[in-house]
């Protein structure tokens, strides 16, 4: 890994800071020609960066391509409205003056901290946004990839000038160095823990965040519900990416009657999708990152065993190949750790109800979650858990959904975020809405 010094990062901004303005003056047509060449480099380094993908053990070949193919859909989907959402936004002409009208303008220089679990869209997607807003931009990337961060770095490189874009990798103490910077918008993604961090350093220089965080996102099957469809669903999103995804569900509530005929039905569609002949399956799954998040992951569970849990379904770690079956607790009470920290890895439990207004007490309680997941039929069920629960998001019948569609935003609440990302709701948080009045 080259790690950048703090003269060299220096040098950087103030290129940029320089180099803002003439940003600003782009025009639709100049952004969209350099969204067009990223996206022209990055299919051009396809092959390059899932082979560094597997390198880094992050993700099997598949989801090491699907890590490419949404950013191409978001450079596309930016370039096609982009003219559109630079025009003045007219609002009601005043009985007074002229005209009335909003400007999107650039905010200047923005940083954008990246993560290991997924290094395509938590760095390029905030990075297309914010040039398509005409700011200047340096992304800092996750450590943890350090075969996929020389790639990414040839390919900045290759198709921006430094006071445009730059990419620094570096540790934590880059990091630091980035947050004394005044930027004016730090973009980061990771834990609530490090957002404060974050927005505190951010606060010494006035700028604006978008943070991206996550916590425990919950899922709630309606009494009745089809819960060999819910498993499905469910052992899906607990192993794509390996669970470690910030939407990623976390806890299940299953209505007592159901507890019995769920935990069945996600035990026999874990074995269909990840057996053959009762021996697991390894070559598609992806890796936990490292072996501390290994340890901390078979920590909760043994924990929770330890503590009177039941194990349902999985519970096979492999410390070798950094794989852990997905795995289902039972019986999980407030005392054990795995009730409280987010999970993030392909280990989930069931907790049981009688009664709806049970679980929306018991989400109330406790901090807003990025992602919120409903399996329902009945329109009044969904109507009321979306009045009586806050979330970040919400999909219904399904997982991650409303992370995909590009015309929603994305983004969390209170202790799961702060500000939201996706399409023009990315372009309106990387500009400032500036309002213009005209008296004749």
């Amino acid at each position: 890994m080259t790690t950048v010094t703090t003269e060299r990062i220096q040098e950087i901004f103030t290129k940029q800071v320089n180099h803002q303005w003439e940003m600003r003056k782009t025009t639709a047509a100049e952004r969209s020609a350099k969204l067009l060449r990223l996206k022209d480099v990055l299919l051009q380094n396809l092959e390059a960066l899932v082979a560094a993908n597997l390198e880094d053990r992050l993700h099997p070949k598949m989801t090491a391509e699907h890590q490419v193919y949404p950013i191409i859909e978001v450079i596309d989907y930016v370039v096609e409205n982009l003219e559109e959402w630079m025009k003045p936004e007219l609002v009601a002409k005043p009985k007074d003056g002229k005209a009335a009208y909003i400007l999107h303008e650039s905010l200047g220089t923005v940083c954008v901290f990246g993560t290991w679990n997924s290094p395509m869209s938590v760095t390029l997607h905030p990075l297309v946004e914010a040039l398509a807003a005409g700011n200047c931009v340096v992304i800092k990337p996750s450590e943890f990839n350090p075969a996929y961060n020389v790639v990414l770095q040839k390919i900045i490189e290759d198709v921006f000038e430094e006071q445009e874009v730059a990419l620094v990798q570096g540790e934590a103490d880059v990091s630091e160095a980035l947050l004394k910077l005044p930027f004016n918008h730090f973009f980061f993604t990771g834990s609530p823990r490090v957002g404060k961090i974050v927005m505190r350093e951010a606060a010494n220089h006035l700028s604006s965040v978008t943070l991206e965080l996550g916590g425990k996102s919950p899922v709630i099957l309606d009494e009745g519900y089809d819960m060999a469809l819910a498993a499905q669903s469910l052992v899906f999103g607990k192993i794509l990416m390996g669970g470690q995804f910030c939407i990623c569900p976390d806890y299940i509530f299953v209505h007592d009657q159901d507890a019995e005929t769920f935990a069945g039905a996600y035990k026999q569609v874990t074995q269909g999708m990840l057996y053959d002949e009762g021996q697991l399956r390894t070559a598609e799954r992806s890796h936990v990152v490292n072996v501390q998040h290994f340890n901390r992951l078979k920590g909760l569970v043994d924990d929770a065993l330890q503590k009177g849990a039941t194990l349902l379904s999985g519970g096979t770690f492999d410390e070798d190949n950094l794989l852990i079956e997905p795995t289902l607790l039972g019986d999980v009470t407030e005392e054990m750790t795995i009730a409280h920290e987010e999970i993030f890895g392909p280990v989930t439990y069931i907790k049981t109800y009688q009664k709806l207004d049970e679980v929306t007490s018991y989400i109330q309680q406790r901090p807003k979650p990025l992602a919120l997941y409903i399996f329902s039929q009945e329109e009044a069920v969904q109507q009321q858990l979306l009045t009586e629960t806050s979330s970040g998001g919400v999909t219904i019948n399904g997982i991650i959904q409303h992370n995909t569609y590009l015309e929603l935003p994305f983004g969390g609440v209170n202790n799961s975020g702060h500000g939201s990302f996706h399409g023009i709701h990315g372009f309106k948080a990387l500009s400032h809405a500036r309002a213009v009045f005209e008296v004749m």
